[in-house]
């Protein structure tokens, strides 16, 4: 049997692109013919956000990057589009902008469970298909509850920052590595894919890497 592939994966809960390219992975994935190691570490495309941002999406965007209202607006409405063609919903009026910091150290905490890739499911749902919040230890403890982790060990962890160091961890590594943008896909921790390609780039890279990995490997 073939080695599996690791894919390394550098994301954001509030970043649209980052589910959107979690499904075309996925999507190239499953055209790949062996097995796919998946772990997801932590990006923060607005870490000076507040936890309870007074405002919308909208509002947000058109300060933070100094746009006009009405380009935000199509900016969102072309990016829902494209969340339907891969079966997302989005929904920009329900979102709850906040500060994500604290949501990767929940998916840290979920990972040490066996749990990140359902973790990270549930918190993108949470945050652009269900209008939930993403920032408040009470309601990430709800989440993770939702998938069967220990509610009250949940807001222990998280109220002593007790995967902090990690997520500082990650987003130094995606520093070393110059990643500037999410999602961004390390395969094999040779190939980067930048963005939410097309899931037969994925597939592609997979199965060079998975090439060079049977090649290399020595006789047996």
């Amino acid at each position: 049997m073939s080695e599996s592939i690791k894919v390394d994966i550098w994301s954001d809960v509030q970043c649209p692109w980052c589910y959107i390219g979690k499904r075309k992975f996925e999507a190239g994935a499953a055209l790949f013919d062996g097995e796919v190691e998946v772990e997801y570490h932590s990006f923060e495309l607005a870490p000076d956000t507040p936890v309870d941002f007074d405002g919308s999406p909208v509002d947000y965007l058109s300060q933070r990057k100094g746009l006009p209202v009405n380009q935000v607006e199509e900016m969102l409405e072309r990016v829902t589009g494209i969340a339907e063609s891969v079966g997302l919903h989005y929904d920009y009026d329900s979102v709850h902008q906040t500060n994500t910091v604290i949501s990767h150290e929940l998916l840290h905490y979920a990972k040490a469970h066996g749990r990140q890739l359902d973790m990270k499911e549930r918190l993108l749902k949470a945050y652009f298909v269900d209008g939930l919040h993403v920032g408040r230890i009470d309601d990430l403890a709800d989440l993770a509850a939702e998938i069967g982790l220990d509610r009250a060990d949940v807001v222990r962890s998280l109220t002593a920052h007790e995967f902090l160091a990690d997520v500082k961890a990650d987003v130094a590594q995606a520093n070393e590595y110059g990643i500037q943008g999410v999602p961004f896909f390390v395969i094999d921790g040779k190939y980067g894919i930048s963005g939410a390609q097309d899931p037969d780039t994925f597939a592609q890279a997979l199965r060079q890497a998975a090439t060079e990995k049977s090649t290399a490997a020595p006789a047996r």
